[in-house]
């Protein structure tokens, strides 16, 4: 069964996001990059479903700059296959990945696809949705455990969904979609063995043009500020000023 697994190249969680003077967008100067988190537990649930026999290719695709082939032999160390960098220099919107990734569905024929519920840099949290609607596939948000069948066996996935309530086990028929949350896995560290060998491993570079996806935004960005500084607290005496404080002050009862 051959997976595939998209990842994206994301401002690194540890470093705080400035942005732009002109209010246009974040400043990513100069700062350092990494595969989004979610996405590495997706690559890392696709490396142990071919350990368990599930799995026999996995194909990380990545939609962005020329860096972004850093992000995928990142991805090819921690076990990976081959990987494919479809080249833009501007950042497509979700509705435009899912488009991107409904042709290399199409061209590459996975039964399962593996992505990370959202992206760190908009928390947007669509393309699995969109990708499966353009595709009329089943699908499972939010999964924080994932059992696939084999074809054999009927090829089903059985997967545990983290939703408002607790959890929801929902079974749904390949091909899917499946978007993975935090408490799926803990992805492992590439060892400096598998980074020399991820050298070697193939990675195609594909145009828009290749695939004739017609990426024309559709979203406009107004205006990106920094969220307000947070105000210092005050000391009250006693459970009555509280309780005034919070009726005239904070109107919140």
């Amino acid at each position: 069964m051959k997976l595939l697994v998209p990842v994206k190249r994301v401002l690194d969680y540890n470093v705080k996001p400035r942005v732009r003077a002109d209010g246009t967008g974040v400043d990513l100067a100069g700062s350092k990059m990494s595969m989004n988190p979610f996405d590495e537990i997706a690559v890392e649930e696709a490396v142990r479903l071919r350990e368990r026999g599930v799995a026999t290719e996995i194909v990380v695709v990545s939609i962005g700059v020329q860096q972004c082939q850093e992000t995928l032999r990142t991805a090819l160390a921690m076990g990976a296959d081959r990987a494919i960098l479809v080249l833009t220099e501007a950042a497509p919107e979700p509705l435009a990945v899912a488009k991107l990734l409904r042709a290399l569905v199409l061209r590459e024929g996975p039964r399962l696809v593996v992505l990370g519920k959202q992206a760190i840099d908009d928390d947007m949290n669509a393309t699995g949705q969109m990708l499966a609607g353009l595709l009329g596939w089943a699908q499972a948000t939010f999964a924080s455990r994932v059992e696939v069948a084999a074809e054999a066996d009927g090829g089903t996935a059985t997967v545990t969904r983290e939703v408002d309530g607790g959890l929801e086990t929902i079974a749904v028929a390949l091909p899917a979609i499946v978007t993975v949350d935090l408490r799926l896995n803990e992805p492992r560290y590439a060892s400096l063995p598998n980074i020399m060998k991820a050298r070697k491993k193939p990675m195609e570079t594909l145009s828009l043009g290749d695939l004739g996806v017609d990426v024309t935004p559709r979203l406009t960005t107004l205006r990106v500020s920094e969220p307000p500084v947070r105000k210092g607290g005050v000391t009250v005496g006693s459970v009555a000023e509280l309780v005034s404080k919070l009726r005239s002050e904070a109107r919140v009862i």
